[in-house]
């Protein structure tokens, strides 16, 4: 296995890696609005939260030499499934392969943020 880690993406705030490489996948770990630069929660609604979380994700994915279209599965969480339609016009715009997505409205999530979205890549050949 591999960890991935890369500066332009937030630090893990807790004792987890940002992602790791295992066999021909990487398995990233949820990425919540935080920008990179501050380390802070600076978007305050769902689609500036959800543009900072797909810029995360991008930024893992550019570590380990890897792009969105790599994606096969996505678990997106949503602090208010009234959220679903704003969310899925961002999400929409980067995954536009369509990867296999699981989405959920949960009680809370990290820093009171208004989404979180992890993913799994296949880094193999096709």
């Amino acid at each position: 296995m591999q960890k991935i880690s890369t500066d332009k993406a937030p630090a893990a705030i807790g004792p987890y890696s940002q992602a790791i490489i295992a066999g021909d996948f990487l398995y990233a770990s949820g990425q919540i609005p935080i920008d990179p630069a501050t380390g802070t929660v600076e978007a305050t609604d769902i689609t500036q939260q959800a543009e900072q979380v797909m810029k995360n994700v991008g930024e893992i994915l550019k570590a380990a030499q890897a792009d969105y279209n790599q994606v096969v599965k996505t678990t997106c969480f949503l602090a208010d499934i009234a959220d679903f339609s704003a969310f899925n016009e961002v999400y929409a715009n980067y995954f536009t392969q369509n990867p296999a997505r699981s989405c959920v409205a949960v009680r809370d999530l990290p820093k009171g943020v208004l989404c979180e979205v992890e993913v799994i890549a296949f880094l193999g050949k096709n």
